[in-house]
């Protein structure tokens, strides 16, 4: 099946929840205001779109082409980003709550995290080499066999990740967080 092609175009306030979210291949598109939540984005393509203080909670990401896209202000609690198409996967996040979602086995190298909130996120089997969490929750994140190296982590906090269990060669830490490197030994640093 043959996607519509929308180019260059902007989308304030729609509410997908209500009818259908069209199916196509979006390109250089803006999305303001709109709510996605429950949205079947299912077999859709964006490249280079930006969605801002948009709310794509639980919306559904089977095959999802998500290509140099810009989430900022934006509420994507519970996606299953390892489910989106892999060819191009690329997005970066600035003010945005992304709490209980998973980005498992996925390559995202050089993605950035800027005050955002990541709480029980998993970042199992991930590739976030040279990533940044700049002012990031990652408050019960799960980080197991995970690639952070070169990954800039000084601002972070709330984090909990065990160097045996990870790749972290070259990360970047900062106090007091990097004693969460630590953690797991159960001792006291005083």
């Amino acid at each position: 099946m043959e996607l519509d092609y929308i180019d260059n175009k902007t989308f304030e306030k729609e509410n997908y929840t209500a009818s259908p979210f069209p199916k196509g291949e979006y390109e250089q598109c803006t999305f303001i205001r709109c709510d996605f939540s429950n949205t079947d984005l299912s077999d859709n393509k964006f490249i280079d779109c930006s969605f801002q203080s948009c709310n794509l909670s639980l919306a559904k990401l089977k095959n999802t082409a998500l290509r140099d896209i810009t989430f900022k202000d934006c509420k994507l609690l519970g996606l299953h980003f390892e489910n989106c198409n892999e060819f191009g996967l690329a997005f970066s996040f600035d003010n945005c709550t992304l709490d209980h979602t998973s980005f498992y086995g996925r390559k995202l190298k050089k993605t950035i995290f800027k005050n955002t909130s990541l709480k029980h996120a998993d970042f199992t089997d991930a590739d976030l080499t040279s990533s940044s969490f700049d002012n990031c929750d990652l408050s019960n994140a799960q980080f197991d066999n995970t690639t952070l190296e070169k990954a800039d982590l000084r601002t972070a906090f709330n984090y909990a990740l065990d160097p045996d269990q990870n790749r972290i060669k070259k990360a970047k830490f900062a106090l007091p967080g990097v004693i969460a490197l630590l953690s797991k030994y159960d001792i006291e640093i005083g």
